[in-house]
């Protein structure tokens, strides 16, 4: 069974030898770049790794194109930013080999601002990543959702993900996000009610620290409880807006 771990990459210098590393027990690894402006594409060819480059339209279209260039047995998904460990490798070895599901969904452990992060909706935070090839194809072009033929599993073994390294980033992110998340909204005729600017963000808030458990990550995790639930707001303030517009 040949595994092909592709990483779909955009100016990621700062982590791509490091994700390549991480994964040299696949039989191939596939940097797919979208035409990097830093040393991306260089580094991980001194690193070992095969380099395609193609536009970037969105992210279904870019791991689509990823998918229709290789020949292989197994596809593994990974972003510059995580980290496989020999545990998740042997693990995906057993799996690949002796059973019949077509995709397996990896939990994650997420650093967030150098904090592992055990709750508050970033843990187990699976994700669809391995895939019997042929049968996959990614659909929506943000948030993209992988669509697979035949069933699916769980493995146990976690990727490591260095994920939003500070606030800066993080914040960044939830805007952009927010504004997609509204536009989505607006798209499919939500309006914006006055009980969504207190509720929703309560919602939010109670939904992470509460029912996810944000408590067990203590002040990290009351902090990122009350960051979502500020962004819960500014989603539907930017629905409103694009209402106002309209």
């Amino acid at each position: 069974m040949e595994l092909t771990a592709v990483i779909l990459t955009l100016n990621e210098s700062q982590h791509i030898q490091a994700c390549i590393e991480s994964l040299r027990w696949a039989d191939r690894v596939l940097v797919y770049d979208s035409f990097s402006q830093d040393e991306t594409a260089s580094l991980a060819e001194m690193a070992g790794a095969d380099v395609l480059q193609n536009r970037f339209e969105n992210y279904a279209q870019q791991r689509n194109a990823a998918l229709n260039s290789l020949q292989t047995d197994w596809v593994f998904f990974v972003d510059a930013d995580e980290r496989g460990t020999p545990e998740l490798a042997e693990e995906i070895r057993s799996v690949i080999a002796s059973r019949p599901e077509r995709g397996w969904y990896v939990p994650r452990h997420n650093y967030i601002f150098g904090k592992l992060t055990r709750a508050t909706g970033w843990y187990p935070d699976y994700q669809l990543r391995l895939f019997k090839h042929g049968c996959v194809h990614y659909e929506r072009p943000v948030h993209e959702v992988a669509v697979v033929d035949g069933e699916m599993g769980h493995l146990q073994q976690p990727l490591i993900h260095y994920n939003y390294r500070d606030t800066a980033q993080f914040h960044a992110k939830q805007r952009a996000y927010s504004t997609y998340e509204a536009t989505i909204l607006h798209e499919e005729g939500a309006r914006p009610r006055l009980h969504n600017f207190i509720l929703q963000p309560l919602r939010q808030f109670w939904w992470r620290f509460v029912t996810l458990r944000g408590y067990v990550d203590g002040a990290h995790g009351l902090r990122l409880s009350l960051y979502m639930a500020y962004y819960e707001w500014v989603k539907y303030r930017k629905l409103a807006w694009f209402w106002r517009k309209r």
